[in-house]
């Protein structure tokens, strides 16, 4: 397995090693070790395209704002694929927690190209909804070891199974769906809903509080976060009548809550709801949601209702550091107002979408008008 990244000191590391942990974390840590690995360096163009030119299967996980820097890069590595084995498929798996990333990957790819290269019959795009959650690394544990990495024991991987061009790999924990779309949606508006809504409605009653699992041992919070997450279900399943039952996503939800409040994960608040401009965007996991609900005129109140929570989320990191983003973000808030901010930062229209805007409006003004009494 071979890692492409920029920090130089992580591939230098991996090579010296050639192998990584991973610590399950639970009632009692487990160690696992990752063997046969080896890194290049992303920032040696050449490099990198004979990897991808090379390899039998590909992954991309930078996130979604990096995605587009490293199109080019990919590019290059399909035409020299192409030049070296022609017509040889490539699948690569989008490890990207947003919503139709093989459009975006397959539109930036497009124009990115020659005319005449076989994107559609030679490279897979496959979509994933990933469920597993893993915290970020304190300063203490990467002293310890820069490469280990800590999750939690759920380990299924959905795929989408009409994505590939090659044989579905025989993975263990890997899951192929038919129709990926409603798994990706389960993910963004179950466990990523309810994952922000955590954060956000619990900072807001427990502003000096650290972690995910003790804002939801308020039975208040997790009353309002389940709430949250049933409504969605609700419209969920109405959306993807084939899909799912109530009944299925409402187990989900379940578990999910459970693995919310692992204490041994200790997920921050911070980690959760930072990057309020993507999390509270018009195509993100409240208001994809709600845009949905109004669509089949459903019900989305406790939805808006605790996407209201996100404009009042403060939070630092361990370092007292908060996300650059957000500080602009809260800013703008502050001296422009919700419509301004959500059409300069979040992606909506100030037209098609006032009707929207004027709803958060009213449900932020409550609850400002709440803090402050």
């Amino acid at each position: 397995m071979v890692f492409i990244d920029v920090d130089l000191e992580i591939v230098k590391e991996l090579n010296r090693r050639c192998s990584y942990p991973v610590v399950i974390k639970g009632e009692k840590d487990e160690t696992i070790l990752m063997e046969n690995v080896r890194a290049v360096s992303g920032l040696d163009r050449e490099v990198v395209k004979r990897e991808i030119a090379q390899t039998a299967i590909m992954a991309v996980c930078v996130g979604k704002n990096a995605l587009v820097k490293i199109m080019p890069v990919i590019a290059e590595g399909l035409m020299l694929r192409q030049e070296l084995t022609p017509n040889c498929p490539l699948d690569i798996i989008i490890a990207e927690n947003m919503r139709s990333a093989n459009k975006f990957i397959h539109e930036n790819l497009t124009s990115l190209l020659p005319e005449n290269y076989p994107l559609d019959k030679i490279v897979g795009l496959v979509e994933t909804s990933i469920g597993k959650m893993v915290p970020i690394m304190t300063e203490d544990d990467l002293k310890d070891d820069p490469l280990m990495i800590f999750a939690e024991s759920y380990n299924t991987l959905i795929v989408d199974k009409r994505g590939f061009k090659r044989a579905i790999p025989e993975v263990k924990g890997l899951s192929a769906k038919e129709n990926i779309q409603a798994w990706v949606d389960r993910k963004a508006f179950i466990h990523n809903l309810g994952h922000a809504a955590t954060a956000y409605i619990g900072s807001y009653h427990h502003p000096k509080t650290t972690f995910i699992y003790e804002v939801l041992n308020d039975k208040n919070v997790l009353n309002a976060v389940y709430s949250v997450m049933l409504q969605s279900a609700e419209i969920l399943t109405a959306f993807y009548p084939n899909d799912f039952t109530l009944n299925d996503i409402e187990r989900h939800i379940d578990d999910l809550l459970v693995r919310f409040r692992n204490t041994a994960l200790k997920d921050t608040i911070f980690r959760v709801g930072q990057d309020l401009p993507r999390k509270l965007g018009i195509d993100d996991r409240f208001m994809g949601i709600i845009l949905m609900a109004k669509e089949m005129g459903l019900r989305y109140n406790n939805i808006l209702d605790a996407m209201s929570y996100g404009f009042f989320f403060n939070k630092e990191d361990e370092y007292g550091e908060k996300n650059l983003q957000d500080k602009l973000f809260l800013q703008c808030l502050k001296e422009k107002g919700i419509g301004i901010t959500l059409t300069k930062f979040c992606g909506f229209d100030a037209e098609r979408n006032s009707n929207i805007i004027n709803e958060i409006e009213y449900y932020y003004l409550k609850l400002k008008k709440k803090m402050n009494e």
